[in-house]
This record gives C-alpha cells, sequence and structure tokens, in this order.
C-alpha cells in the first residue's frame, strides 16, 4: 500500500542556537580536516578506479576546506574590525 503523503524525513542532528560563527567555522574545518584524512587512509588501501574515485571526493573535501578557511579569515577581519 502506497501511503498518500510520505512521512518527513527525521532530524538527526542539529547545531545549538547562539554559537558564534567563528566556532561554527573552526568546527566545520576540523570536520572536513578529519574527512579528508578518513578518505586519504582509506584510498591508500585501495587499488585502480575505486582508488581514484575516493582520491577526488578527498579533493573537494580539500576545496570545501580551502573555502571554509577563506571565509574563516574573513569573520576574523570583521570581528577584529568591530572590537569583537
Amino acid at each position: 500500500m502506497i501511503k498518500p503523503t510520505p512521512n518527513p524525513p527525521a532530524r538527526l542532528f542539529t547545531v545549538a542556537d547562539g554559537i558564534s560563527t567563528e566556532d561554527l567555522l573552526v568546527n566545520l574545518s576540523e570536520t572536513l580536516a578529519s574527512a579528508n584524512a578518513l578518505s586519504c587512509d582509506l584510498a591508500f588501501d585501495l587499488e585502480g578506479s575505486k582508488r581514484e574515485e575516493l582520491l577526488g571526493v578527498a579533493q573537494l573535501i580539500e576545496l570545501a576546506q580551502l573555502l571554509a578557511d577563506r571565509l574563516h579569515v574573513g569573520v576574523g577581519i570583521k570581528s577584529a574590525a568591530s572590537g569583537g
């Protein structure tokens, strides 16, 4: 039997309110660094196309890390300029 309306997606994780943008960016950077390390470690245990695919994922993670780092620097400059 098909339900007329699907179940709404369950939200397993949330980010607490009141966390500063800088703290969120630091956590994001650490999470991306961990994901990059895990994917590289796993990639070096693989061979052939699967290794190349996972190294591609690692490169995407590294690009996201560069974006997060640039944003973090911008937030730091804003905070210093506003005296906060």
